[in-house]
């Protein structure tokens, strides 16, 4: 197949919709149903995946894609397997987004406007077209526009979103089913989670909203948590809230929803590395304490960083660093001694080569490998940040790639190193008293 459909991982309602609306709107193209889809998503496909047919990535063979289409999304990260497409060099892209920030996805054509469901807006093409619908296809398309603007009621609802709306009803949109297809998934282990939530919270007042927050450390896995902060934001009656879960290996999700115009919830948690609306949104963070995220969220909501703060103010120097020729047994030793997990390699004009961290000697399985130099073993991708980038910059790019420090690089050369700890501290020491 040369033309292929993709949406984001955990694929929800507008997703869906928007992937098999796609297929109408490009006749020929193949949607690609990602691997983890939300339950309500998974529960209305074992029923009707034989009207609604999607393809795995197993079946897609990227040689030949010449066409993506991606729909609800406008980032590489967050499309899954899909993301191998990135490296093609002769790949024409189109992109249909509702979310107003602007992604690393590079597109040829791009129809990027702020609505409340990225379908409302693949409808418009589809009226314009004149294309036929199923009451079938209208009801999934209703289900996807209903749950992403709160059945017309979050705040970052449009007119044309409700124009959609009666389109649709028009072409047979059962809203009896929709009702049914958005009913959360909520049982036990939500109801567990949610009474945990309530014992322990804490609401605020921050910038003139309302706040909910709390921390919860989830053992086994429990879906739709979304579904139990959505809950806990309307029983404790609040602007918004954020439930941060601390999960497996450490890694810690957080959820956020708002019905207050003016919070975007989806802005904070880009800021986190995550993705989402105005309304609701969510990001991953690894090796993060909680109350450090927590104390990110309400400085993001109150909107103190101060612009006047640069990684220049943050970072340590001179850098302990090391030549690319010296053996991996004398940097093992230098790692020691200063009590740091990595050191930058650079060159002997001070230009940085790569990293050398303790996770590197793990490669080590002969003694002789320590006498072999750095540069066999060091890590050459190395994520860079300039003097005058703010803090938050820093935090996006840790999180993205997973790292704990960030050479800081003038002019191609090494000048100062900032590090996660560096910045959580700065955001730390921001929280109000």
């Amino acid at each position: 197949m040369e033309q292929v459909i993709a949406t984001h991982r955990n694929t929800d309602f507008d997703a869906m919709a928007s992937l098999i609306c796609g297929s109408i709107l490009y006749p020929g193209a193949a949607p690609i149903l990602p691997r983890a889809v939300n339950a309500n998503v998974k529960a209305f496909l074992s029923i009707h995946k034989d009207i609604f047919q999607t393809i795995s990535w197993d079946e897609v063979d990227p040689d030949r894609v010449r066409r993506l289409i991606v729909v609800d999304v406008n980032r590489w990260d967050r499309l899954g397997r899909a993301r191998t497409l990135r490296e093609k060099t002769d790949l024409d892209i189109v992109l249909w987004d509702h979310h107003m920030i602007h992604g690393d996805i590079d597109a040829g054509w791009r129809r990027q406007e702020p609505m409340g469901a990225a379908i409302t807006l693949m409808l418009r093409q589809l009226m314009a077209d004149d294309r036929p619908l199923t009451p079938m296809q209208a009801t999934l398309f209703l289900a996807g526009l209903y749950e992403d603007t709160g059945s017309l009621m979050f705040p970052a609802t449009r007119p044309e979103d409700a124009r959609a709306a009666a389109f649709l009803l028009e072409k047979g949109a059962d809203l009896a089913v929709v009702g049914n297809l958005l009913r959360p998934a909520y049982g036990e282990k939500q109801k567990d989670v949610l009474f945990n939530m309530l014992q322990s919270t804490r609401r605020e007042t921050i910038n003139g909203y309302s706040i909910g927050f709390n921390r919860q450390r989830i053992d086994g896995h429990v879906g739709e948590l979304s579904v139990v902060v959505n809950m806990y934001r309307q029983i404790l009656n609040v602007d918004a809230a954020f439930g941060i879960f601390t999960v497996k290996d450490d890694r810690c999700m957080v959820i956020g929803r708002s019905a207050a115009e003016g919070l975007d919830v989806g802005a904070v948690m880009r800021s986190l590395g995550g993705g989402g609306h105005p309304a609701a949104g969510s990001a991953m963070l690894k090796s993060a304490k909680p109350e450090i995220v927590e104390g990110m969220i309400r400085n993001l909501i109150q909107g103190n960083q101060q612009a006047s703060v640069q990684i220049s103010d943050l970072m340590s120097f001179p850098v302990v660093a090391v030549r690319p020729d010296i053996p991996m047994k004398e940097a093992a030793m230098r790692l020691r001694e200063k009590g740091c997990t990595g050191m930058p390699v650079v060159d002997d004009d001070g230009r940085i080569l790569g990293i050398i961290s303790r996770r590197d000697f793990a490669k080590l399985r002969k003694d002789r490998q320590y006498e072999a130099p750095v540069k066999a073993f060091m890590s050459t991708n190395v994520v860079t940040i300039e003097p005058g980038i703010g803090p938050m910059q820093a935090v996006r790019l840790m999180v993205r790639h997973d790292i704990g420090r960030l050479p800081v690089v003038d002019d191609g050369r090494l000048i100062g190193i900032v590090t996660r700890s560096d910045a959580m501290t700065y955001f730390y020491d921001l929280l109000p008293s």
